[in-house]
């Protein structure tokens, strides 16, 4: 099974262009299952029922999401409802709205997607480890688990791919939107990269006008984002797995322009 993970969709523009690649580039590859992070697909940040409708359209099966997930409130409701394949990392508070895994039934067989967020540089949130303990015990029927892990520090995410390694399919990281050179299998068959990058402006500042990035950094103040038109750039990552035993046999690198 070739499994694609998209990078951090950022904004209209990164919207538009996933539309206008994912479809071709899923059939060229023989994609089966395709899982997008969606939480800064809304123009400035967060998500909304709009940018996740224009994902799914687009082609992804489920969307995961970060520290943004809850930044948009109209976008509540979505997360509550059972069978939508939106998700926010398992480790939120437990009052957070949503779920923290979402399942794909083939019939033949069942994937869990699973959402994870890094406690490092970030919010307080459950321990990541702990919670992924848990998680794995409620999903122990699916052969195939894939995990999107939202962290910052790359410590924390190769940490991370090593205590799941032979427990999961694979491990990827966002939130850094900067795609890291790692793709590989780890040695107990578990497909892992650090972070698969980001589907937006490629002159930008991770998605956003630099001159506002600028200002935020040179003053401190608070500033408002904006996502910038331009050429764009899809990122990710592609893993081969086997049905039969759920281990990645290859991770391939994807960053197309």
């Amino acid at each position: 099974m070739n499994i694609l993970v998209i990078g951090d969709v950022v904004g209209t523009n990164g919207c538009d262009f996933l539309r206008r690649t994912l479809p071709s580039f899923k059939k060229l590859n023989g994609i089966d299952i395709c899982i997008v992070n969606g939480e800064n697909s809304a123009q400035g940040n967060g998500i909304l029922p709009q940018s996740a409708e224009h994902i799914l359209t687009s082609g992804a099966d489920v969307i995961t999401t970060g520290n943004h997930a809850l930044r948009r409130f109209e976008i509540y409701n979505r997360f509550d409802e059972e069978d939508y394949p939106l998700i926010r990392p398992a480790n939120f508070y437990r009052t957070a709205p949503g779920k923290g895994y979402y399942i794909i039934d083939k019939g033949f067989i069942k994937i869990a997607v699973i959402n994870l967020m890094g406690v490092v540089y970030l919010e307080n949130n459950e321990n990541p480890f702990d919670c992924i303990d848990r998680v794995l015990e409620e999903v122990r029927d699916c052969r195939i688990k894939i995990v999107d892990f939202h962290a910052e520090a790359t410590a924390e995410k190769r940490a991370m791919g090593f205590y799941l390694d032979g427990r999961v399919s694979a491990v990827f990281g966002t939130h850094t939107h900067v795609q890291t050179n790692d793709a590989q299998v780890l040695p107990n068959g578990t497909g892992y990269i650090t972070d698969i990058g980001m589907t937006g402006p490629i002159q930008s500042v991770l998605g956003v006008t630099p001159s506002l990035a600028i200002e935020k950094m040179k003053t401190g103040l608070p500033v408002r984002f904006d996502n910038p038109d331009g050429e764009c750039r899809m990122e990710g990552c592609i893993f081969e797995i086997d049905n039969k035993t759920g281990k990645t046999l290859s991770a391939r690198i994807v960053s197309i322009e």
